[in-house]
């Protein structure tokens, strides 16, 4: 059975950065499942993975545009640690919801403090970066009636209700 829309897929791969730093991997865990067609990997991936079957590897660069966008220094800002109220013990790397500039939700994490001004980005940690991945196909199979509906898979591997 081929990769398509309304698929349920499983894939083994590992993630490396341009550097061959390894940033994830299923290596030792479960196999990632996700709804082909549903947004729920990077589009440059889901795109490649289109057509494949299990038993298929491959290796996929996905350029920044396709993954989780470019850097956008609009996204990062020096705020007075008053905003964190709450929080006794703030430190780099702690990630927060924000309203985001759409007037969602988005995460930003703490890159600096100095002082009173704590410095936020709101850039995924993977933006303006290309990603290599080592993919194999493990499985393939149709969806379900109520996956596709909730826009995930559902059990082993996927997501539970």
């Amino acid at each position: 059975m081929q990769i398509a829309a309304k698929k349920a897929v499983s894939i083994d791969y590992t993630l490396t950065n341009d550097a061959g730093e390894v940033i994830d991997s299923s290596a030792g865990g479960a196999p990632l499942v996700y709804l082909h067609g549903a947004g729920n990997i990077i589009p440059g991936l889901e795109r490649s993975l289109e057509g494949k079957q299990a038993g298929d590897e491959l290796n996929v660069s996905v350029e920044p545009e396709e993954a989780y966008g470019e850097y956008s220094p609009e996204l990062v800002a020096t705020l007075n640690r008053e905003m964190f109220e709450g929080v006794d013990e703030l430190e780099v790397g702690m990630q927060f919801h924000a309203s985001g500039p759409d007037g969602g939700m988005q995460i930003v994490t703490v890159r600096d403090i100095d002082g009173n001004d704590v410095t936020v980005d709101g850039n995924h940690p993977l933006a303006g970066q290309r990603l290599n991945f080592k993919v194999k196909v493990v499985n393939v199979r149709d969806a379900s009636d109520e996956e596709v509906a909730h826009g995930h898979v559902h059990g082993e591997g996927g997501h539970q209700h």
